[in-house]
């Protein structure tokens, strides 16, 4: 028994003739004959009584009528609901980001996704690049913005989006630490370091290690904005990217003097073994085009520059 078999079906009973019923379905009479058939020999029943003037339902068919209609308007939703997804009128997008991205560059793309696609809806998760890694490969994501330092992760695919520059921050109550500092002499103030499962952690602690020196940490465990926060009220500095500045006055930043490891690469990641969902896809389009436009006409933060993809690939 198939969707098309019961259409078929349904339509003989609406019109009462196998000939105006196969010009309704557009097919030829001998083929809708044949499906009507058919579906009489799977469900074991006649279910019409071919008259001379029309054709009328038998009781197997009466019994059948309601639930074929359900079975065809069932099937019509479907395809419609397949057709809105397809079309972005409807669906979700799970978006992750570090929270500097979230602030700046996902709000900003996220007016432009949701202005062209107000069906679809969207999750925000907020976290450290390893966390948000750890989510992409649970499924738990459908792509996400992160730090790419290694391109250790062969199962996600990444697109590169931005290149930002580490700066060192200072607030209230603090000594001006000028245009440059080194990782070495950063190990004489007090440092604030966020929480484990952040990748900025991680660097800036293998950065001491690697310059031989003990980073004297004065507040560790909080999420960016906490960061932020109690460097303000001069608890000691730490080292950000420079997107997160706007919005921080009050904040003075000093460049690093620290090689290859005080910039870093923000690319748009989704797995591998996982075709991008269409509002992932969209996503991704709008992206590009708004850091494009952006580095343009020349909008981007002080240490912050576009890296234009090769190819929009999936």
């Amino acid at each position: 028994m198939t969707i098309k078999q019961l259409s078929y079906f349904l339509a003989v009973v609406d019109t009462g003739r196998f000939t105006q019923a196969a010009d309704l379905c557009r097919v030829a009479q001998p083929t809708l004959s044949k499906q009507i058939r058919s579906l009489e020999e799977d469900l074991g029943e006649t279910l019409l009584t071919r008259g001379h003037d029309n054709v009328t339902p038998t009781a197997a068919g009466e019994a059948l009528l309601p639930l074929a209609r359900r079975i065809v308007a069932d099937s019509e939703t479907a395809r419609m609901e397949i057709a809105e997804l397809a079309g972005l009128r409807k669906g979700r997008l799970r978006l992750g980001a570090t929270p500097s991205l979230c602030v700046s560059v996902v709000a900003d793309v996220l007016e432009v996704f949701h202005g062209r696609y107000p069906g679809i809806a969207i999750q925000i998760s907020e976290g450290g690049s390893q966390d948000l890694v750890a989510d992409l490969q649970r499924g738990q994501l459908d792509c996400a913005l992160v730090i790419d330092r290694t391109g250790s992760t062969p199962d996600l695919a990444l697109t590169p989006v931005l290149r930002e520059e580490l700066v060192v921050v200072t607030g209230r109550g603090r000594p001006d630490l000028g245009d440059h500092i080194g990782i070495a002499e950063l190990a004489n103030h007090p440092l604030v370091v966020n929480r484990p499962g952040y990748e900025l952690r991680e660097v800036t602690l293998a950065a001491c290690a690697a310059a031989g020196v003990t980073p004297r940490i004065a507040v560790e465990g909080g999420e960016m904005d906490a960061v932020l926060r109690m460097v303000e009220r001069g608890l000691g500095v730490a080292i950000v990217p420079s997107l997160v500045l706007a919005g921080h006055p009050t904040l003075r930043a000093t460049r690093l003097d620290g090689g290859a490891w005080s910039h870093r690469t923000i690319s748009l990641a989704h797995r591998t073994d996982v075709a991008p969902t269409r509002a992932a896809q969209a996503f991704r389009e709008d992206l590009l085009a708004v850091l494009a436009r952006t580095s343009r006409t020349g909008h981007l933060p002080p240490g912050v520059r576009y890296v234009h993809p090769p190819a929009l690939t999936a």
